[in-house]
């Protein structure tokens, strides 16, 4: 091998930045005061039990805040406090549909008054005047009839609005948004829930 005079010169380099490359490995390790974990202690510390030592404890604090959540949204829909509703209640087409439900006077809402009244008054009428409950049984179907032609009504008004508002998406079928118009319709107003914008009716949505 032919001997290299300029090789002792390399060997003293090589060997300078051994020396410090240990030198700095001592100030890393102060600077953060502990030495930089291993690979495989800090996988270890990292890793989380799938499952959870107390699966019964973890269930019943699972239901705990899904009742939580579901209290808070139930009582900002009571109270119409917008922000705090569901994700479907916050949606701007959902809001306009009850805004126009709420604005109208709808027949169908006091279909279930009615019916319980009638139900009652025809216990006494089948007694004392049993020539009357076949009258009063047939106001009861035209009543229906025209509440249900009322919701018809309705919903064909409000389907152009929301299509001119929101486009043709807003009253697909996967939107449900003819069911949820009338179901609105069906209840009192002072009843519905989430709770109606304004406190008189004729306020429209825009």
């Amino acid at each position: 091998m032919t001997w290299n005079p300029f090789n002792k010169d390399k060997d003293k380099e090589t060997a300078q930045k051994t020396a410090d490359s240990k030198a700095e490995a001592p100030q890393e390790q102060e600077s953060k005061g502990h030495p930089t974990p291993k690979r495989k202690v800090a996988e270890e510390r990292n890793l989380h039990p799938i499952v959870p030592k107390n699966r019964k404890a973890d269930r019943k604090a699972a239901k705990e805040r899904i009742k939580k959540k579901e209290d808070e949204q139930y009582d900002a829909m009571r109270t119409g406090d917008v922000a705090h509703m569901p994700r479907l209640e916050r949606d701007p087409a959902h809001i306009y549909v009850r805004d126009y439900v709420d604005a109208r006077f709808n027949l169908a809402e006091y279909f279930i008054p009615v019916i319980f009244g009638i139900m009652i008054i025809s216990m006494f009428i089948a007694i004392k005047w049993p020539n009357l409950y076949t009258p009063i049984l047939a106001l009861t179907y035209i009543y229906l009839i025209v509440a249900i032609i009322d919701i018809f009504i309705m919903w064909h008004k409000l389907k152009k609005k929301l299509i001119e508002k929101f486009g043709e998406k807003s009253v697909a079928k996967g939107s449900r948004m003819c069911s949820y118009a009338w179901s609105r319709a069906l209840q009192l107003r002072r009843w519905r829930v989430p709770k109606p914008t304004s406190k008189k009716r004729g306020n429209w949505p825009k």
